[in-house]
Formats: C-alpha cells, sequence, structure tokens
C-alpha cells in the first residue's frame, strides 16, 4: 500500500514539473508550440460528470489546457428582475435573459473545481481559471490555480488586477473592450505590483465574433508594444481565425469547447466540439512549424529540387573547336549544367571536343 501511494506521488511531481516547466517557457516566450487553451465555460450544463468528460476529451484532443471560470451569480451582478438587469439586445444569444439568471445557468460551482483541477494535473493537463473578483482570488490560491485570467470585461478593473497581480502567479489578459490607454493601464499595474510573467490576448468581446471584427494585424502591434506573449482569444464559429491568428504570432489560442452534439449549453452557438478542437491544435502547431525563420534559398529537403531548375545544354551535334552561337544553346531541365546567368559567357567559345546533343554544358569543355 505504502508503495502505491509513493508511485502515485511520483507520477503527480512528474505531471506538476512538466507542467511548470511548460509554464515557464510560455512567459519566457520560448515554447515551441503554440498554447491551445479549451474554455469550458458553462458548456458542462451543470453536470460535474459532463465537466469531467470535456475535461478528458479535451486532453484527447492535444490541447494544453483547460480553461474554467470561478464565480458565482452573486459575485457577478444583482438578483434583480428589473429592466437594468434585462439583456435587450435582440440579436445576443441571451436575449430575453436576466444577467443573474445567466449566471446561474452558467457558472462552475466552487465545490467542483478542485477536483476538477486535480483530475486535469493527473491526466497531464494544465488548468487554470478566470478570476472576476477578490473572493475568486483568495479561492484559486487556495487550490494552487498557476495562471489568473483576467477576461475582457474585467480589464478595466485595477482592483482585480492588482490583486491578481500580487499572487506573483502568471497573468493573461484579454483586450476586449479595452482602449490603447486602457490597455496601458492594465500592463502598467500588473508591472507595478511585480508581475514581470503575463501575456495579452486580442478579443473581440461578441458573441459570435464576426471575421471582419476580429483585426488580427493588432496581434503583430500588441507584441511590437508591450514586448509580451501574445495570443488570441477567439469567439468566432470555426477554426479558421484561430488559425490564421498563429501565422501572425499568436502563441497562445483561447477557443469555447464544448461535447460532441451539444446544441444547448450556453455557449454552444460559438463553441467548438473536441472533433474540431484536435483539428484546431493540428492545424496550429503546423502553421506554428511552417512560419520557422526568415530565410533565402534551398533548404536541406529541397536540394533534390535543384535538378529541376533550368540550365544550358548544348542543343546540336557539334564538332571540336566549333565557335557557339545562342542557337547551339538550349535552357533545359535538368539542372546539371551551367546557370542560366551564365549564357552570355559561354557565347563566342570554343568547345574542346566532339559534342553530342543534350550534353549539359560547363567551363571544362570550353577554350578559354
Amino acid at each position: 500500500m505504502t508503495w502505491m501511494i509513493g508511485k502515485l506521488q511520483k507520477i503527480y511531481l512528474k505531471h506538476l514539473m512538466n507542467k511548470n516547466i511548460i509554464i515557464n517557457k510560455l512567459f519566457k516566450n520560448n515554447l515551441d508550440h503554440p498554447f491551445i487553451v479549451a474554455e469550458i465555460s458553462g458548456n458542462h450544463q451543470q453536470s460535474k460528470k459532463k465537466a469531467l468528460r470535456l475535461i478528458k476529451e479535451i486532453k484527447e484532443a492535444g490541447a494544453d489546457a483547460v480553461k474554467l471560470q470561478t464565480y458565482t451569480p452573486d459575485t457577478m451582478t444583482f438578483n434583480l428582475k428589473t429592466k437594468e438587469f434585462l439583456i435587450k439586445n435582440k440579436k445576443s444569444l441571451w436575449f430575453g435573459h436576466y444577467l443573474y439568471d445567466l449566471y446561474k445557468k452558467a457558472y462552475t460551482p466552487w465545490e467542483w473545481q478542485k477536483e476538477l483541477f486535480q483530475y486535469a494535473n493527473k491526466i497531464g493537463l494544465i488548468c487554470f481559471s478566470s478570476v472576476f473578483d477578490d473572493s475568486s482570488i483568495k479561492f484559486l490560491n487556495k487550490i494552487n490555480n498557476p495562471i489568473y485570467k483576467i477576461s475582457s470585461f474585467e480589464n478595466t478593473d485595477l482592483e482585480l488586477i492588482k490583486n491578481a497581480s500580487l499572487k506573483k502567479k502568471p497573468i493573461i489578459l484579454s483586450t476586449g473592450l479595452a482602449t490603447k490607454s486602457e490597455l496601458n493601464e492594465a500592463v502598467k499595474t500588473i508591472k507595478k505590483f511585480g508581475n514581470k510573467k503575463f501575456a495579452l490576448l486580442k478579443c473581440t468581446s461578441s458573441y459570435p465574433a464576426k471575421s471582419i471584427d476580429n483585426n488580427l494585424l493588432t496581434i503583430r502591434d500588441i507584441s511590437k508594444q508591450y514586448n509580451c506573449v501574445v495570443g488570441l482569444s477567439d469567439h468566432t464559429q470555426g477554426i479558421e481565425i484561430a488559425i490564421g491568428a498563429v501565422a501572425l504570432g499568436a502563441k497562445i489560442i483561447e477557443k469555447h469547447v464544448k461535447l460532441k452534439n451539444d446544441t444547448s449549453s450556453v455557449d454552444s452557438k460559438f463553441a467548438i466540439d473536441t472533433n474540431e478542437l484536435k483539428k484546431l491544435v493540428d492545424n496550429c502547431k503546423s502553421v506554428f512549424d511552417a512560419k520557422g525563420k526568415v530565410f533565402y534559398g534551398p533548404t536541406k529537403t529541397e536540394l533534390p529540387s535543384l535538378k529541376s531548375i533550368r540550365t544550358l545544354y548544348f542543343n546540336k551535334n557539334l564538332k571540336k573547336n566549333h565557335v557557339l552561337k545562342k542557337e547551339d544553346i538550349k535552357r533545359s531541365r535538368p539542372g546539371l549544367g551551367l546557370k542560366v546567368k551564365y549564357l552570355p559567357n559561354v557565347i563566342g567559345k570554343k568547345i574542346k571536343k566532339d559534342i553530342k546533343i543534350g550534353t549539359p554544358i560547363n567551363f571544362k569543355l570550353l577554350v578559354n
């Protein structure tokens, strides 16, 4: 029995070490693949069993992390049924809901969260959460939350950002609705309270977000302006925008994820299922690898293709001491002769011996 406990402890410590290595590499900007975060949000439909299943499928799809949201309806809003607390935007997915009722439907019960964290860690998946008030920071600190996420609707809450920064854990902040000056204030607050590990996610806070509203070129500007890890919190339908963001420099992709065949959870209209998540992971890694580095000329795998370039060949059967004219030469494949740029240097030269048509030209066959 003691032996079994020791083995389990070693497995747990190994997962913990791997998790810390990945997080450190991420915030040092030297992770060798995009960091894919699957946001559960309320897609567990108030079922812990579904939440655990979703975490399992997220791991199987190849994501790096799963993200929760730590709030209660009471920490988000008032339980009032007045017009101020009613979602009146007819284009909203949640039109007609009172805020309190929506959050009650979507929140992840706090009594689940320690178990969800432990299960994710057990299967080798990083688990962290979004904070929304000071009570959520305090709660998450007790269960060793490794990263604090600040959502786009909280990125002007400088008190929240300060208190999260004081925990000396990495922070991921979504830009969302923030103006440039508001984003400056948020970043300044993170740094002021001693936190150097932070990332900013370009985010469009509409659900679902339209492709045209994403302005992905901002990713490059954020990287330049704030000298930090940059990513995308993607609320579009599908996976194309997220893949494109990786090509523009996104190192973190956060995407809402649901169970297969889920059409009724709170985020189901813009969340991807775990089959699509697998495609997202694979395609983001491929695009990340394809970015490579600034490089001109053939790569190692292209070297055999050099034989396919056009080079200079003798176009006729020719006798020794023949003086080459333009019509005696053909630009042809394979690339076994002189490069075409040497054509002017070849015309007017004598050949040293009889030549057969189709012989590649080289300077050894010509009289200097």
